[in-house]
């Protein structure tokens, strides 16, 4: 009987997936030191999809992954753009989602960080601008950093987050929370 591909068991190669090495783990080590020696505490994010395929959410879902672990790193997402530091945006932004960004980047707290993700986030990537798109995220907001790639890997996105944290140095009067 003749092997039909049917009765094969489905494999999909890992793309992009993680090295075998502990290098990322080692690294993102390094990025939890660094967070909470800049902030004192805790980051706190606000993921925002702007129009995206959600090719991107997807990684920023790996960031959450036993491999990864976010969370045991101090990087966290939050529920509400009141209780973030920085805006982690997807997408082209289209027309329809334009004023909820604004609305969101408005709502969330001084100082505050916006990190534009994927080649959609950064320029359009390919939707470019059109009738149903304003571009990049740069379009409607201010942003800190830009992390390029379609989707970019789990890793590229933390090391973004940790070169727009770096932006905000110990001793800066906007981190301060009062307390003295």
């Amino acid at each position: 009987m003749e092997d039909h591909p049917a009765d094969r068991p489905h494999r999909h190669p890992q793309r992009g997936a993680p090295a075998s090495s502990d290098a990322h783990r080692v690294e993102a080590g390094r990025i939890q030191e660094e967070v909470l020696a800049i902030l004192g505490r805790a980051l706190a994010i606000r993921q925002v999809d702007a129009g995206s395929c959600n090719g991107c959410e997807l990684e920023i879902n790996a960031l959450d992954n036993p491999y990864y672990n976010l969370e045991g790193l101090g990087i966290r997402f939050v529920a509400s753009p009141r209780h973030a530091d920085l805006l982690l945006v997807t997408g082209p932004v289209s027309r329809h989602m334009a004023l909820a960004l604004a609305r969101t980047y408005d709502a969330t707290p001084a100082p505050k960080l916006v990190v534009a993700v994927g080649d959609c986030g950064c320029d359009g990537g390919i939707f470019g601008t059109g009738y149903a798109t304003l571009g990049g995220v740069s379009s409607v907001l201010a942003v800190d950093v830009a992390v390029a790639g379609c989707p970019p890997a789990p890793i590229e996105i933390l090391r973004g987050i940790l070169t727009a944290v770096r932006r905000r140095r110990p001793g800066a009067e906007e981190f301060s929370d009062g307390a003295a």
